[in-house]
């Protein structure tokens, strides 16, 4: 998943914002790149954003 873009995880699973918010991530103009750029650049923990992400999608489906 962490290759995924975060628009992309949005897209097929927009339970997933909210994860996002939590963890200071741009998902609105700076989601065109992947989950670990994006992690790197917002300086959000790349396990922590990718166990979150995982849980929601497991818990919210689409």
């Amino acid at each position: 998943m962490k290759t995924m873009t975060v628009n992309d995880v949005i897209r097929q699973c927009p339970v997933t914002i909210g994860v996002f918010t939590q963890y200071h991530i741009d998902s609105c103009c700076g989601g065109a790149v992947s989950i670990e750029e994006a992690a790197r650049r917002d300086g959000a923990e790349l396990e922590g954003l990718l166990d979150a992400l995982n849980e929601a999608t497991a818990k919210g489906g689409r």
